[in-house]
């Protein structure tokens, strides 16, 4: 009886310990073969990863709180930059670049305002369910009418609630008059 052995055609023997593979030439070479074998790079971007934990914007705040002061020093220094500069196009730059600052803090502060209310209501609804009564939330729309109460007392407070509201007439009237039909197609 013979017994199979593997066919010369396929694959040599090595030349040696050190000696390469020897490969058939018979046999035809995949279009896209992998020669060795490389581990793909997988990037990831922690903003949408879980593995770099869960967002959470109070954490978040206390953790950075120390980039307010170094905002609020480059602040200052813009503005210090500002009443110096001569030039008019660097002038205008500096100009915006305060005007851009200014809105990202009173943004931030407007984002605190509104967790602050968040977390408020948060815990007067864990105050009542510890009373044993049913836990209310207030839908979107009741959470607006709440945040505009604030505001015009906020403007009521500052005496600028009158210029407000004719800005606020003023704009309601241009809406209006969108709506209306026009002289020409009468």
């Amino acid at each position: 009886k013979k017994t199979a052995k593997p066919t010369k055609a396929t694959v040599k023997q090595q030349q040696g310990k050190k000696g390469p593979l020897e490969m058939s030439a018979k046999k035809p070479v995949p279009f896209l073969r992998q020669v060795v074998p490389v581990r793909k790079k997988v990037q990831r971007d922690p903003r949408f990863d879980d593995l770099s934990g869960e967002y959470k914007p109070e954490i978040f705040m206390k953790t950075y709180s120390f980039l307010d002061s170094i905002k609020k020093q480059e602040k200052e220094m813009v503005q210090k930059q500002l009443k110096k500069c001569r030039n008019m196009e660097q002038k205008e730059k500096l100009q915006q670049l305060l005007n851009r600052m200014t809105q990202q803090e009173q943004a931030q502060k407007k984002q605190q305002k509104l967790r602050e209310r968040e977390l408020s209501l948060k815990r007067q609804q864990r105050e009542l369910a510890k009373q044993g009564k049913k836990p209310f939330f207030l839908k979107k729309s009741e959470k607006r009418k709440l945040e505009l109460a604030e505001k015009y007392a906020e403007l009521k407070r500052s005496g600028k609630l009158e210029s407000f509201l004719n800005k606020k007439r003023k704009r309601n009237a241009i809406k209006d008059k969108r709506h209306l039909p026009s002289q020409k197609n009468l």
